[in-house]
């Protein structure tokens, strides 16, 4: 049966555009000038929509210059090549969208920059400006500081994150394969899924964790999470191959379609539930847990019986149930070593002892979001 116009795809009017390294580079390292000004040929002419383009390439771009065979295993190596190589890149999009007249602005981030309140608005508020003054956002995680605990992992992540951040209409996933198959495309037999309505739709695919270039980080089940990631928050997303971009820019039935499932999240907190990762643990009792879950309270020290791991006030830590289950994410208000002292006890009796500034929340909800009901 023929896949339904995609209207909200041709109605789009903001619209975020990933594209891969293997879709940019060589295999060995290097940009294809061709396929990137073959990109922006069909970036400019949306006419009327603003584009946010999120590429990866910019350790692909360095591994040439720096006479290395492959992407390195190392995260220092990683960053010099991503070094090197951002300038590169941006450099080739820069003289691409000048022969339309058009300009770029580099956005670098990192899951640190996000998830907390005052560098989201921050973040939001440069792409807005970005768009104001007629000039193309390029974001890519910024790969030269990016340590293991503040990365996204990779670029589809972080496109589905940015979607929601700018407020998009629509995600487009250009990859070096022309949509997702219910199994290895190269086999005979498989299938391009035309349309995806939910998690059901996916229960017999196959899904391939590798790119074939060897240059990405991803491969097709980091695109499957990220459309899970952008469909969740009412975004649709498209998944194509770059060479059919203008197609699925379109409303065409190219690709595979993720339908909506969600309703936008409040802002920030996708980020802290997607893109950070936690650098320790609280144990709550199960009235915190109820209060946290069912009354979306902050969390008091009352409720918490234990703690885990190192971290430091305003890192992202786990809040578990008593079982030792995840059920929530936030920004915790106290370093680690301070915690065993406030257990079990009442703000108002913490103040008494210890002060004013203990008299507050160890989560509060406003920095707190469910992994689970």
């Amino acid at each position: 049966m023929a896949a339904a116009p995609r209207q909200d795809v041709s109605d789009a009017r903001r619209i975020v555009v990933k594209i891969g390294s293997s879709s940019l580079t060589t295999a060995a390292g290097g940009l294809d000038a061709d396929r990137v000004d073959a990109l922006v040929d069909v970036l400019v002419k949306q006419d009327g929509r603003q584009i946010v383009l999120v590429s990866s390439g910019a350790i692909a771009a360095g591994l040439a210059p720096l006479g290395l065979t492959g992407r390195p295993a190392d995260l220092a190596r990683q960053q010099a090549a991503a070094s090197v190589g951002q300038g590169l890149l941006l450099a080739r999009y820069t003289a691409s969208f000048a022969r339309y007249g058009r300009r770029v602005g580099q956005v670098l981030l990192t899951s640190y920059d996000t998830s907390r309140r005052t560098h989201y608005r921050n973040a939001y508020r440069t792409l807005d400006q970005l768009f104001a003054m007629n000039v193309v956002p390029v974001v890519n995680e910024n790969d030269t500081v990016a340590t293991d605990e503040i990365r996204f992992g990779d670029n589809d992540r972080l496109a589905a994150l940015v979607a929601h951040l700018v407020r998009a209409d629509l995600l487009v996933l250009l990859s070096d394969v022309d949509g997702l198959y219910d199994g290895d495309p190269s086999r005979p037999g498989a299938r391009r899924l035309t349309e995806v309505t939910g998690p059901d739709d996916l229960a017999h695919v196959e899904i391939g964790r590798a790119g074939r270039a060897g240059v990405g980080t991803g491969g097709m089940v980091t695109k499957v999470e990220a459309a899970a990631i952008a469909t969740g928050a009412g975004i649709p997303v498209v998944l194509t191959s770059a060479g059919h971009a203008g197609e699925a820019l379109s409303g065409a039935t190219t690709g595979t379609y993720f339908r909506p499932t969600g309703r936008r999240a409040a802002g920030r907190l996708l980020w802290l539930a997607h893109a950070s990762a936690p650098r320790g643990a609280v144990v709550l009792d199960a009235g915190a847990v109820e209060a946290i879950t069912r009354r979306h309270s902050s969390l008091l020290p009352a409720g918490i019986t234990g703690v885990e791991g190192e971290f430091a006030a305003g890192e992202p830590i786990e809040l578990r149930d008593p079982a030792g289950r995840p059920v929530a994410r936030g920004l915790v208000n106290f370093d680690a070593r301070e915690i065993p002292r406030l257990i079990g006890r009442s703000t108002h009796d913490l103040a008494a002892e210890l002060g004013p500034a203990y008299e507050r929340e160890v989560v509060h909800r406003d920095d707190l979001v469910l992994l689970r009901p």
